[in-house]
């Protein structure tokens, strides 16, 4: 049996790295929101700021990727099935959709994402999928401002991926897919949560949206 990192090895070598359409990518934004993603490869700390965040007051999303694998987990299935099905990825987008068209946040909210609809055009690409399938999704919401934490040493858990060319492929072209979809992407460096949340609201603050 073969395991998690040359499953994605194996998806790797499948992949046709495909470029965004630049066709697609003149689709106009539907809506304006004052919403902030926080994405990253993984280990990155994204949940420890939402969860800091959270705890402000501020609106939040959680990352319905990680919601998603630990329902399947839940049910008992391993993680190599899931990460291997190829549904897993539509149900992840699908479970973001109706968070991001929910109730629970307004578009006018200061609210934090951990991971926005765009992470699936990176992920899609890397399982094999076509990212342009899932494009017009990305315009359905215009976010004010993208973070991407730089990474920390890797803490693996059992919905953790141990493979360092699947986690540098996740760095690399999460940036490159929002820059793509037309959003200046803030790096947050290395530091301790409590200094890498004041370097957001700082910025944030610079931007006219923190409260």
């Amino acid at each position: 049996m073969k395991n998690i990192a040359e499953v994605h090895s194996a998806k790797r070598q499948k992949s046709k790295w495909m470029e965004l359409d630049p066709i697609l990518l003149t689709t106009p934004f539907a809506v304006q929101t004052n919403w902030v993603v926080i994405t990253g490869s993984a280990c990155t700390g994204k949940t420890t700021l939402i969860h800091m965040l959270r705890d402000r007051g501020y609106p939040v999303i959680q990352e319905t990727a990680r919601e998603y694998i630990d329902q399947e987990l839940a049910k008992g299935r391993k993680v190599e099935e899931i990460i291997k099905n190829p549904n897993t990825q539509r149900e992840i987008i699908e479970m973001q959709l109706r968070a991001e068209n929910g109730q629970v946040i307004k578009s006018d909210d200061l609210a934090f994402l951990d991971r926005g609809l765009p992470d699936s055009l990176t992920f899609y690409r890397y399982n094999g999928l076509n990212p342009n399938s899932i494009v017009p999704k990305c315009f359905q919401k215009h976010y004010a401002c993208v973070f991407i934490l730089n990474r920390l040493p890797l803490r693996l858990d059992g919905a953790r991926i141990p493979d360092e060319s699947f986690l540098n492929y996740l760095d690399e072209w999460l940036e490159k897919d929002y820059a793509a979809l037309g959003y200046q992407v803030i790096r947050v460096p290395v530091k301790p949560p409590g200094e890498r949340l004041d370097f957001m609201l700082d910025i944030l603050s610079n931007l006219g949206l923190c409260i």
